[in-house]
């Protein structure tokens, strides 16, 4: 499960949407929005494997990393939380090279609009535009999980990583392989996270 809690209280939640430990097909899910004091909604749905989530700085687009679908997915956020106006911000799979799709997990977005995307399938960080070119990749010894631009001037590119799959909560425990990786970058992080 993956979530992106923003300043006014309210959580965008996804999920696999399916049993992946039961070894069941990949299938589509929705995204949920919860509010304070609200019951959770579907904010979208059919979605493949909704994962990494940013927001951007004006708080009217969000942009999610659709896992399963080695895809970007933007919709137009309105103030109450709503989403709307869906469409593709970039796809993964069209500038990949055959056997090295990218497939998107945690993200950050910076102050020129890119974002840049930590993707476990191929062991590296991408910085992705929309419409999907990637102006840069930093590798990782393993599995890139999640990154976040801090520090100071929010330069820093901070690296989730892992020998394991990400997966098996078992395997995570035995291994204890997780750990930060940290590298500079020129452009610096705004919007949510």
């Amino acid at each position: 499960m993956t979530w992106l809690l923003i300043t006014d209280g309210n959580a965008y939640i996804g999920n696999f949407g399916f049993n992946t430990y039961a070894g069941e097909e990949i299938k589509p899910t929705n995204l949920i929005l919860v509010k304070p004091g609200e019951d959770p909604v579907i904010a979208a749905d059919d979605l493949l494997f909704p994962n990494g989530t940013v927001i951007t700085p004006d708080n009217k687009t969000l942009i999610v990393g659709e896992t399963y679908a080695a895809r970007l997915t933007a919709f137009d956020k309105s103030e109450d939380g709503s989403l709307s106006n869906r469409r593709i911000w970039a796809d993964l799979k069209a500038n990949a090279e055959e056997g090295t799709v990218p497939l998107p997990d945690g993200m950050c977005i910076d102050e020129e609009g890119a974002i840049w995307v930590a993707s476990p399938s191929t062991a590296e960080v991408i910085r992705v535009h929309e419409g999907g070119m990637i102006s840069e990749r930093i590798p990782v010894q393993t599995n890139a999980f999640a990154c976040m631009l801090g520090g100071e001037d929010r330069r820093t590119l901070f690296i989730c990583t892992s020998n394991g799959s990400g997966v098996d909560p078992e395997a995570a425990l035995r291994e204890k392989s997780g750990k930060i990786e940290i590298t500079q970058v020129d452009v610096p992080g705004c919007g949510k996270p």
